[in-house]
């Protein structure tokens, strides 16, 4: 396992967030409890929010919603030809297979995405990236790159990877437990 390190000695200016004001008022009100993990993850629920709010901001710039650039980059990272059966979406963006006919159906009605038979399968279809749909997907990315950047900028590369670490730490086993 990689040890975590930083690349200077931590100097940090002691900011007060909503979260502080919170746990104190907990302690204050209920000192028989332990509220310690609220510091942690209640940052990290508020962190997603904004986070969200950003991600939504990046993908509107290019006309797409949240699910419309989760669809159009599982293809793009799929690599030429830029297609993958429906089954092959649905594992990746963890929808019901009604939700991705339509989401599938709506996509191909803006022209960003193509069904085509399935060569290995007569009964199948592979839904392939149109040009269009690559072009917005990359513009999107490069977007939502930007704005996660600005987000980071305050990090040092070192406090990144340690909190990418950190993360990766508390989020792995959730990726592992079905449904």
């Amino acid at each position: 396992m990689k040890r975590l390190h930083i690349d200077r000695p931590l100097t940090l200016i002691r900011m007060e967030d909503e979260v502080d004001r919170l746990v104190a008022a907990w302690r204050r009100e209920r000192p028989d409890l332990d509220v310690e993990p609220l510091e942690v993850l209640s940052r990290v629920s508020r962190l997603a929010r904004h986070l969200d709010r950003a991600r939504r901001l990046a993908f509107s710039e290019h006309g797409l919603e949240p699910w419309e650039f989760d669809v159009l980059t599982s293809l793009r990272r799929a690599g030429a030809p830029y297609q993958l059966s429906p089954g092959q979406l649905l594992t990746q963006t963890l929808v019901t297979s009604g939700t991705m006919t339509n989401r599938i159906d709506r996509l191909a009605k803006k022209g960003l995405v193509e069904r085509l038979p399935d060569p290995s399968d007569r009964r199948g279809v592979l839904v392939r990236l149109t040009p269009e749909g690559r072009d917005r997907a990359d513009q999107a990315l490069a977007g939502l790159l930007a704005q996660e950047r600005a987000i980071l900028a305050q990090l040092s590369q070192g406090q990144r990877g340690d909190l990418a670490a950190l993360l990766r730490q508390l989020t792995a086993p959730f990726d592992n437990v079905p449904g």
